[in-house]
């Protein structure tokens, strides 16, 4: 097998999905980059600014839920986040063990200056000639099913087989 024959076996970059949502991911990061630094975010602080902007007063767990974060991730971030003031962390007064986030000042006067975000990301996919919705839709289509048979399958977030007792 020459370098300009690839393998019949699919073991090549080109025959792989993750690998072309992988890179993708990463261009993703790349045309983000430069619309969040000027407001002084990283793309997963965007984020979970993007969930409280749709709904304040989320729970750590609930955050975590919505953008496929652990705990261990998101409350660094967090930490980082309410030291730059844009967050709000305090204890649930119902159940100490959650923490509930609200928007600070500093992250509701953010969402004014981050309107234009969606937009740029928006012309940008389209001017690539991409149905977004579409491709939108396929990708929320295929991480639904990814999450069921990693279910079914027993595993557990980091892949590793559930045990029990």
């Amino acid at each position: 097998m020459s370098e300009r024959d690839p393998p019949a076996d699919g073991l090549t970059l080109a025959d792989q999905l993750c690998f072309s949502v992988y890179a993708t991911a990463h261009a993703f990061n790349r045309l983000y980059k430069p619309l969040l630094d000027p407001l002084g975010l990283t793309y997963p602080q965007y984020l979970v600014m993007l969930a409280l902007w749709e709904r304040d007063g989320r729970t750590v767990s609930a955050i975590g839920e919505a953008l496929s974060l652990d705990s261990g991730t998101l409350t660094p971030l967090l930490k980082r986040m309410e030291a730059a003031g844009l967050v709000r962390r305090t204890r649930s007064a119902t159940d100490e063990r959650q923490v509930i986030v609200t928007l600070a000042p500093g992250g509701e006067a953010l969402r004014g200056r981050a309107a234009d975000v969606p937009k740029a990301v928006a012309c940008a996919v389209g001017a690539a000639g991409i149905d977004a919705r579409g491709v939108q839709a396929g990708l929320d289509a295929l991480r639904a099913g990814l999450g069921r048979e990693r279910r079914a399958s027993g595993s557990d977030r980091d892949g590793r087989t559930g045990r029990t007792g």
